[in-house]
């Protein structure tokens, strides 16, 4: 056994239960690591000096496969159900055994790393990545908080990731589905993946694991699935949406630089990044549609499960040929227009809450009152189109709890909870903005314009929406700006957008009964004016 690389003469790889290992990298640079995949095989340089990999079998998440041991202190705090799978902690044990076995004799990636940009030092969360593969480890230095030297020469990580993509677990044994894991264990804090490369896994592992901390070990203090940006005068604005809605695209403004582009939390004065890096989807990326991300691409980023154009090592972002999901990840400094560090003093004074509608009902802009924000953050709605996931072809609706239910620990009424109060408190405005359909559904309306919507956004950051007359929408209750600057007055009310008016009172209410479905399973559980924050429920004329 022979340890490489600089640490905290302290750390011993013992402690986490490794053994007879070959050797072991510690806090290798980006220019090692990448050297190392290549000399391995398992990765090649684009012409603009990323790293290209495959992850192999797994191109996303596999949400059907990431438990939560249930424990003393897991068992009455965790929503479970179909998102938050129980696991047994006798099966943890024994199955983070077998991934130290399986590294025996194997080198051994380490990476300190920590989560929490905040100002406030009792947030930050101390990390320790052990890594099978050399650009499972770079990822982590991508995506997470990068400690000095002086740092990791102290370092001493609070929780443990082992990442073991090699091992493939015997559900018969094991106690996971199939052969595929990815396990939280609050009471030990070790994060366990195994059965798949995919780098996502690490990301948003450690992401549920600050979404059930914070909000049980802090009382002010809101994670997030959102970007962030702030303007020149310190005013800052979160944008929530799913994936299709815009997010990325929205929060990227040459004039207001970037916090994040995911994960953050609001926390007493303050918002701050989680991460270190950017996560981006890579399909169909240019460089005039993103510049920011396409610019990013460079020495130090690794682009996961895309091709080149033949003879060539020129990306060809639009292949689909190994999967819709194609991603960039890359430290934050590769943005140019990037905050450092990823945070910003003061409360948000806009929040936008982005959905592509397609059935056409909601209006391209909306002003919300905290009973409705926290109804609509409950509800997470968007509609599914094409590119979004593989396989869609027409329009689904999907209702995911906060913006973000996959990586949501407790009851999404905690999180809303949390929003309604800062919300109070903050004053803060909260837009609904639709980047969907206008004029009809999808198939017979138009997608909404970019340059309209960022005229929308645009004037309310300024406070132009400020100065101007609503009208209430009479189905959902949305306040609706009559005027807007740089849009169109007649797009701002849907229902003069389509020629049938009938069929645009009927899909409203046909909308309105899906948003109410949706709704029942959270209604046991939330204050009497959220739930009458939702749409009316009247029988249309």
């Amino acid at each position: 056994m022979q340890e490489v690389g600089f640490k905290n003469p302290a750390a011993s790889l013992e402690a986490h239960g490794l053994k007879n290992w070959k050797t072991a990298y510690w806090n290798l640079s980006p220019e090692e690591l990448v050297e190392h995949s290549i000399q391995k095989g398992m990765g090649r340089l684009a012409d603009s000096g990323a790293l290209v990999i495959s992850t192999g079998e797994f191109t996303g998440r596999s949400p059907d496969d990431r438990f939560i041991v249930k424990d003393s202190i897991t068992a009455n705090k965790v929503h479970w159900g179909k998102v938050n799978l129980p696991f047994e902690a006798r099966k943890f044990d024994q199955l983070w055994r077998k991934a130290c076995n399986y590294l025996k004799k194997k080198d051994v990636y380490v990476r300190d790393v920590a989560a929490c940009a905040s100002a406030n030092p009792d947030f930050r969360m101390n990390i320790r990545v052990l890594t099978e593969l050399p650009w499972s480890n770079q990822f982590a230095a991508n995506m997470f908080l990068r400690p000095e030297r002086a740092e990791l020469a102290a370092f001493d990580p609070e929780w443990t990731v082992l990442c073991v993509p090699g091992l493939k677990a015997d559900p018969a044994t094991d106690g996971t589905r199939q052969h595929n894991f990815a396990i939280l264990n609050v009471k030990k804090k070790r994060l366990l993946i195994g059965g798949t490369g995919y780098t996502g896994e690490i990301k948003k592992g450690i992401f549920s694991v600050i979404n059930f901390v914070l909000p049980t070990q802090t009382k002010d203090t809101l994670p997030m699935h959102c970007s962030a940006n702030v303007g020149d005068n310190g005013d800052i604005a979160l944008f929530f949406g799913l994936s299709g809605t815009g997010k990325t695209t929205l929060s990227a403004d040459p004039n207001r630089p970037l916090i994040g582009d995911d994960e953050h939390a609001w926390g007493p004065g303050e918002v701050f990044n989680f991460e270190g890096g950017c996560y981006a989807k890579t399909i169909d990326l240019t460089e005039e549609k993103e510049p920011d991300i396409f610019r990013a691409i460079r020495h130090g980023a690794i682009l996961e499960n895309v091709t080149f154009f033949e003879g060539t090592r020129r990306v060809n972002f639009a292949d689909r040929g190994i999967t819709e999901n194609t991603r960039v990840s890359y430290p934050i400094h590769h943005i140019e227009n990037a905050v450092s560090p990823s945070r910003a003093d003061g409360n948000p004074r806009n929040i936008f809450f982005l959905t592509c509608d397609a059935s056409g009902v909601l209006p391209p802009i909306s002003k919300l009152t905290p009973e409705q924000a926290m109804y609509h953050f409950i509800s997470g709605y968007t509609a599914k189109v094409a590119g979004t996931e593989v396989g869609i072809k027409d329009p689904k609706l999907a209702f995911s709890a906060c913006f973000g239910a996959p990586f949501l620990p407790l009851h999404p009424a905690k999180y809303a909870d949390l929003l309604g109060s800062k919300l109070r408190r903050s004053k803060a405005n909260v837009w609904l903005v639709n980047t969907g359909w206008s004029g009809g559904p999808y198939g017979v309306g138009s997608r909404i314009k970019l340059a309209f919507t960022r005229a929308m956004i645009t004037a309310a950051l300024r406070g132009d929406l400020n100065l101007v007359d609503f009208e209430e929408h009479e189905v959902f209750g949305l306040a609706m700006p009559v005027e807007c600057p740089g849009v169109p007055y007649e797009i701002l009310n849907p229902r003069n957008t389509w020629a049938d008016k009938k069929a645009y009172d009927d899909k409203a209410h046909w909308l309105a009964g899906e948003f109410a479905k949706n709704f029942a399973k959270f209604a046991d559980q939330v204050k009497p004016e959220i739930l009458a924050a939702g749409p009316r429920q009247v029988e249309p004329a």
